[in-house]
């Protein structure tokens, strides 16, 4: 099963939930609850800033993170892009450090490192020998704390943004597609604008654009460091309280709630580029997930709904590959689905595919929907979702070996202000899904009110390079 349909990848956006500050000591119900299934432990520095320990001493190494509750969804109108533009930005220099700096002395003790940015979080990150942990945390604190970098290195790297937008989206047409399907999907929400921002507002950003976001949002209340590998969680407090702990407290900014609204009539729109193909991509509104216990109704609904896209996609054989891309009649050369339930803004259901030779768009949109006419009408089996969750068990079990899964698994539950197991109990909610709750929401959430379609009509294709498509629902992160 692929990472991207792991219990990882579905806490990746759940709704944050605000930690206060307190005295350096292990979080209190639930943290301490959580941290006997995991191992990990959770500290609050004076600062407010969250520390996060996993012992895993299989091998002499160590993953560090820092993770900021803020992305793309936090910019405001004419900005759009400047939560990924400053993650470059940050590699950039501090008042100690020329830009480029960090990353040599990360080389050179060993490691490597990078960063991303979504709409939800913005996080960085590096992979060293343990031993060498107390060197990170200084860099890594010191650029938190003190970011600062000349004009000219902005306009340079802005350059390298906009051409990392050209390859990944301008120049990839499905991507492009799935950019104007949230653009008009969402109209108050802020998922509505790109992670990589819009060409217009890259064109028209400043450096003191980067330079506000930064003071706005990187404070110590809103960010949490992980640590996982061969360490000691008393050394680790004792290291984070000297480097990260000297920073000064400062509020987090308040957040609008920005709500969608309801919508009460389906969408259509018809996306023009340069392909060899169609494809069709249908958004239907859903409930979201919002909490691992004492469940409303709208979370079981959510569970369910992740429960039928791995149904329907989610495995080699799953129910769109046979009806849509198998036989001498097939429709699709490949269709699939994703229940992206989680995250802090608005829900989405999403069908899609590419229409096989001789067949149309519209012949796919049908047939996909189809589908899921079918399971509302005569359900699924308990055989098909025993298999799934039998997937998201071990997908969840063979996280465990990587110590970059470890860390990332706690950095997103911190960020949902989820306890530190949530996995575990996700994976035990998924469970006891029933097959009456999946044919009830394949019943429910599939009319035409809440759905918008983008079709991609393909135009005469220029000659040209041709490039990878990239994954459209990845988190931006920095060329190299």
């Amino acid at each position: 099963m692929k990472r991207a349909l792991t219990l990882l990848a579905l806490l990746a956006g759940m709704h944050a939930l605000a930690q206060q500050p307190a005295s350096p000591a292990p979080v209190h119900p639930p943290a301490s609850e959580s941290a006997k299934a995991t191992g990990a432990q959770q500290f609050t520095l004076q600062n407010g800033m969250q520390l996060i320990v996993q012992p895993d001493r299989r091998a002499p190494t160590a993953v560090h993170m820092v993770w900021l509750r803020v992305g793309s969804m936090d910019e405001v109108d004419g900005t759009s892009g400047v939560a990924h533009v400053l993650e470059h930005m940050m590699f950039k220099g501090s008042k100690t450090l020329p830009p480029g700096e960090f990353s040599r002395r990360v080389a050179a003790l060993g490691g490597q490192e990078n960063a991303f940015t979504s709409r939800d979080y913005t996080g960085y990150y590096q992979q060293i020998p343990a031993s060498r942990l107390q060197d990170v945390m200084q860099l890594e604190s010191d650029r938190f704390a003190h970011n600062q970098w000349p004009d000219e290195e902005f306009k340079r790297e802005l350059e390298v943004v906009k051409e990392e937008r050209r390859m990944r989206t301008d120049d990839q047409p499905r991507a492009s597609l799935i950019e104007q399907l949230y653009a008009s999907t969402f109209i108050a929400s802020p998922y509505r604008r790109p992670v990589v921002g819009w060409m217009s507002d890259l064109d028209a950003m400043t450096p003191g654009d980067a330079r506000e976001f930064y003071a706005r949002w990187y404070v110590p209340a809103n960010a949490v460091i992980v640590v996982a590998g061969d360490v000691e969680p008393a050394q680790v407090l004792a290291l984070a309280q000297k480097t990260y702990g000297a920073i000064p407290a400062r509020a987090v900014p308040p957040r609008k709630p920005r709500e969608e609204p309801e919508q009460k009539g389906m969408r259509r729109i018809a996306f023009k580029a340069p392909a060899d193909q169609a494809y069709v991509a249908l958004a239907f509104r859903v409930p979201g997930l919002q909490r691992v216990s004492e469940l409303a109704a709208t979370d079981r609904d959510a569970l369910a709904l992740m429960a039928l896209s791995a149904v329907l996609s989610g495995y080699d054989g799953a129910r769109l590959q046979r009806a849509l891309t198998q036989g001498a009649d097939r429709v699709a050369d490949n269709a699939g689905s994703d229940a992206s339930v989680v995250g802090r803004g608005p829900s989405l259901f999403l069908l899609s595919g590419v229409p096989a030779a001789g067949k149309s768009a519209q012949d796919v949109e049908a047939a996909l929907r189809a589908e899921v006419a079918r399971v509302a009408r005569e359900g699924i089996s308990a055989a098909e979702l025993s298999r799934v969750t039998t997937q998201w068990a071990a997908g969840t079990i063979y996280a465990r070996d990587s110590l970059q899964s470890q860390a990332s698994d706690l950095g997103h539950n911190w960020v949902q202000g989820l306890p530190l197991d949530a996995d575990e109990r996700l994976l035990q909610l998924l469970r006891g899904v029933t097959p009456a709750e999946v044919q009830s929401v394949a019943a429910r959430y599939f009319g035409d009110d809440q759905l918008t379609v983008a079709t991609l009509v393909p135009q005469p294709m220029a000659a040209r390079p041709s490039k990878p498509a990239p994954d459209a629902a990845a988190p931006e992160g920095r060329l190299h």
